[in-house]
């Protein structure tokens, strides 16, 4: 049985990654390959309201895909047994993955090349990508789909009733572990299969708590850790801007260097503040889409359906968009939500489209 609650929230979070990539090409500060082609890059000040308004959500909205996804997994493990659920997740997340990585991906970073009037062969853009299996927004499924295996690969998690305790608990696991793991795997830095390192102690760690609390937590967040991770998200959002005033970090380009790892104060900060915001947002989200997202018709119900092949295709019509609206002399400001805006409808049309066609396939066998 499908829970309503959590498919608008999926739908809300894929168009949100879309939407982000889109602003990221664009930013100086970077985060999606369109930035090292880019024609224009927004106003600094413009970039810094942007970062204050959205860029919080960009320290855990990745973690509450996870922490979803763990939510379902045990039980997906115990209906279907070790190998036909490890078979599943192979072809469900592993051939996407490898299809981008050594296809899809650089096809259309080479698109956005030579769009940009850099003459670079397809194979020098699928050699010399930095990391090497760059999959573009794939990354998260590779990720996903190694979680998976080694979960059903482990002891049987067993569901239990999540507390305050263990919110807290692994918020102080997750900031701690970040810290140290960015010793070594700077924030944003690149690893083979572009892996993402620096970013798994959150995303492991959403995606264990999910299993833990199970389909009981997907029903209904309780409603003291409801309020409690409300209050928290919303007071941590309202200081960042403020300590940014205060730290000094008014240009992300110039002054983000010391926050994404090393022995610094800023990187324990800023690994603090995720630890905070991915736990207590995570379990805020799900508990907000309980309590105002819970309604779903024809429409709402195909955007769920739709909303993984929508992830999984994004990548290469973002990057169509933006090189398509690469000769219009507008500011960023304005190209940015158009690529945005049309990239979300364009990947959610197709997902529709793919999905009902397998449907009507399957009514049909």
């Amino acid at each position: 049985m499908r829970l309503s609650a959590v498919d608008n929230l999926k739908v809300i979070l894929v168009a949100w990654v879309i939407g982000g990539h889109a602003l990221l090409g664009y930013a100086a500060v970077g985060g999606w390959p369109y930035d090292e082609v880019n024609e224009v890059t927004f106003d600094p000040g413009v970039e810094t309201a942007l970062a204050a308004l959205i860029g919080p959500s960009g320290l855990f909205f990745m973690g509450t895909f996870y922490f979803m996804a763990g939510i379902f997994t045990p039980g997906s493990i115990e209906r279907k047994g070790r190998a036909r659920f490890i078979t599943d997740r192979l072809i469900r997340l592993g051939t996407p993955w490898i299809v981008s990585a050594v296809l899809v991906w650089p096809t259309f970073v080479w698109i956005a090349y030579n769009g940009a009037g850099q003459n670079v062969s397809w194979w020098h853009a699928f050699t010399h990508r930095d990391p090497f299996l760059d999959s573009g927004s794939l990354w998260f499924v590779g990720v996903l789909l190694i979680f998976s295996i080694a979960v059903a690969f482990g002891p049987p998690i067993k569901e239990r009733v999540i507390t305050t305790k263990h919110v807290v608990g692994m918020t102080m696991v997750v900031a701690g572990a970040t810290f140290l793991t960015r010793l070594v795997f700077p924030a944003r830095s690149g690893q083979v299969g572009d892996l993402h390192l620096w970013w798994w102690p959150q995303c492991l760690g959403m995606f264990l708590l999910g299993a833990i609390g199970g389909r009981k937590l997907a029903e209904r967040v309780p409603d003291e850790i409801y309020k409690a991770t409300r209050n928290v998200v919303v007071a941590t959002i309202a200081v960042l801007p403020v300590a940014a005033v205060l730290l000094g970090v008014l240009d992300l380009s110039k002054n983000a260097d010391p926050f994404l790892g090393g022995w610094r104060w800023q990187a324990f900060v800023l690994a603090a503040i995720e630890g905070i915001l991915v736990v207590a947002g995570s379990l805020w989200l799900i508990g907000l889409a309980q309590r105002r997202l819970t309604g779903q018709g024809p429409f709402t119900e195909g955007l769920a359906r739709s909303a993984y092949v929508a992830f999984v295709v994004q990548g290469p019509i973002l990057l169509c968009l933006a090189t398509a609206l690469r000769p219009l002399d507008l500011p960023a400001e304005l190209k940015a939500p158009l690529v945005g805006a049309g990239a979300i409808v364009v990947s959610f049309a197709i997902g529709w489209y793919v999905t009902s066609r397998r449907a009507a396939s399957a009514r049909s066998s």
